[in-house]
This record gives C-alpha cells, structure tokens and sequence, in this order.
C-alpha cells in the first residue's frame, strides 16, 4: 500500500514512537497518583514530553503545554473559554469542524474572512475588514486540511494582536510540518493533534495556552484533593482524570524525531512532493487541481478532481488499487464553499516524512491509467 493520507493521520510512524509506547503500557503508571517508580517514571515522561513540545513551539513554561485527546479536544477548551452565546467571532473561510461546530453550539455571531483560495493577501484584507467591524474572538487554521492552503498566520496575529483580540490557532495541519513560534505569534491558545505532523498515536493532543482556560472536565488530578473546584494552575486545571499515558510516551518520541529531522526539512519535502504531484496531475486531461501558484502558500496537502467521475467511488478505485488516499467534504464544508467544490467534493493526498517520489510518481500512473479511456 502506498499511504497518502497523512492529513487525517501518519500511519507510518518513526519505530520508537510504536516501541515506546508498547513499553509504556506495562511499566507506566499515572502521572501524580503516587511515588512509587511507575509513578514517578511516568511524571518524568509526561513533563518531557511537554518540555519537548514547548522548545518545539516556543512556549515559555513547559506546564502551559497541555495534553488533549486530540485537536477537537483542545479547540473545544479554548473555544468555550473565550465565545459565548452572541460573541462577535471571525474565523477564516478554510476552517474545519471541529471549529464551525463548537461555534455553532454556543450561537455566537460569526463572520467568515473568505480570501479566494491560495490568496494570502485576500485573506488578510478579510480579516482585517472583518476585525475592524469589531471582534471578540478570531480563530483561524494555520493550513487547510482540504487544500494545503498555507493562511498568513503570522499577519493574521499581528491584526489580532494591535486590535487586542483574541485569537485561537488551529495548528493541526501545520504542526511539525512548519514552524511555529507560539510566544511571538501572541495567540490565546493553539490546538494540534499527536496523530499527524507529530508523529505520536491516536488520542494524543496538544493545547498551548496563552491564556488562562476554563476546565472543559471536571475530576480527579492527583492535587488539591480536598478542593471541589478544579485547580486554578495548569496544567492540572484541564487533565482531569487518568493521562494516556502510553499515548504521551509515544509523542515524545514523535517530537524527538521531529527535533532530530527539523520542522523546516520535513515542510520542505513534503511541499515539493507534492507540488510536483499537482503539476503532473494538472497535465491530466479532465484533471482539475488545486495547486498554489505560490510555493509558500502550499504544504504537504493537494485537492483535485476528474471531470464526469465521483470523488468518493474514484478514491474507492485507487483503495482497490493500493492507494491510502480521502474523498470528499473532509470535515471542512466551510472550506468547500469557499472554493467552489463543495456539491462535488475531492480527492485529497496528503504526504509525510516518509513518502517518496517514487510512491507519487506510482500513484500519478495509476490516476493516468483510471482518467484515460474518459478522456
């Protein structure tokens, strides 16, 4: 199988990431729930894990470095700290779900900073307008996960920052694969998965916080136990109950390859294999691809489709075939509506650290072979 779909989650994983967290499983405890060895290995690792995460992304305090199930977990969090029902919210036209559903629970009003695809400056002329209108919150994907689409993020916090507002950072396609400088971006928070550009297992995430959260769970944290309320400082004021312990072990080791390669090296090749993709596909007859013309607007992530044939049985066919790839919506209609695509959907590659050229030039055949005899 040739795996494409490390958007949704990077299958193949450094060896120690699967090592260390097998190992885990049978000599960690919980973290804060006694002194004995396993107990106290497991405290060792977990803060590791945050110091590794917090020189990584430039955080202050490794104990701002928060452990989520996952992105969504930490949107969440940060999301119903700041909006509340009725709350002026600006976000880009490129967000995912798990940002427009929490949104959408608390009924706030939320203005949308389109930007045409693959417009950086577009993109920042919508925020600007839409801030200056007013604004409570701003939240905003680094990367699309639909098209690659790198957003100004940088610029985007500047705004946020003169106009002191909020803003919460959707990392979870740009985290390992760009840098990222929580302490000079000023964000509130930033939410990222373990699973992707970090390498680590499923159910493992990350929440930077720059500001003070509200619990999203209440429970158990091994201190001030006697307390009904939850603890005021962090991280313990948001992990309540048991950590996924072998989960973070297995993320640190994911961080330690990523400092070991460089966030910067694995941007780079990801971007070019997949540039060099699209222009290949873009040669297709029938094939339209959405590729930046710019190479700093593109990451590792490519959309396209095939004139007259459905995303979702032609991702079925290169299934059949030996491709990992994702079709339609993505989790992203907001996405979809702002380019265009959002009746058809599209087929999506997305690459890691360890795809080749000669995996995208197998998978270019196969969609030659598939797209030849309509075309």
């Amino acid at each position: 199988m040739i795996y494409l779909d490390s958007a949704a989650t990077t299958l193949q994983k450094p060896k120690m990431v699967a090592s260390a967290t097998a190992w885990a499983v049978n000599h960690l405890a919980s973290p804060g729930r006694g002194g004995h060895r396993p107990a106290m290995a497991a405290a060792e690792t977990a803060f590791s894990c945050r110091a590794a995460a917090a020189r990584l992304f430039h955080v202050d305090d490794p104990e701002r470095v928060v452990f989520t199930f996952n992105a969504t977990h930490g949107l969440n969090i940060a999301i119903k700290t700041l909006a509340r029902p009725g709350s002026r919210v600006v976000v880009s036209g490129y967000e995912h779900n798990a940002v427009t559903r929490p949104l959408h629970a608390l009924g706030v009003q939320l203005r949308v900073a389109r930007g045409r695809l693959f417009d950086r400056q577009a993109v920042l002329e919508d925020f600007r307008r839409e801030l200056d209108r007013g604004a409570d919150l701003a939240v905003c994907t680094h990367v699309s996960n639909v098209f690659g689409f790198i957003l100004p993020i940088e610029n985007i916090a500047a705004l946020c920052r003169e106009r002191e507002v909020p803003l919460i950072i959707d990392a979870s396609q740009s985290a390992g694969c760009l840098p990222l400088d929580f302490q000079a971006l000023g964000a509130a928070f930033a939410a990222m998965p373990g699973h992707k550009g970090l390498y680590g297992p499923q159910g493992t995430g990350l929440l930077l916080c720059g500001a003070d959260p509200d619990p999203l769970l209440e429970g158990g944290t091994g201190s001030e136990s006697k307390r009904q309320a939850m603890p005021e400082f962090l991280p313990d004021r948001l992990e309540a109950g048991t950590h996924n312990i072998a989960g973070i072990a297995g993320l640190l080791e994911g961080l330690r390859f990523l400092e070991r390669q460089g966030v910067e090296k694995i941007g780079e090749k990801e971007s070019q294999l997949i540039r060099g993709l699209g222009k290949r596909l873009g040669t297709l007859p029938g094939t339209e691809v959405f590729l930046a013309g710019d190479p700093e607007a593109q990451a590792g992530v490519l959309s396209f489709r095939l004139r007259g044939r459905d995303c979702e049985e032609l991702g079925e066919v290169l299934g059949k075939r030996g491709f990992a790839l994702r079709a339609g919506l993505h989790c992203a209609p907001l996405a979809h509506e702002t380019a265009g695509t959002l009746e058809t959907g599209t087929l999506r590659a997305s690459v890691s650290a360890f795809n080749t050229e000669r995996e995208t030039g197998q998978f270019l055949r196969a969609v030659r072979e598939i797209a030849g005899p309509r075309h």
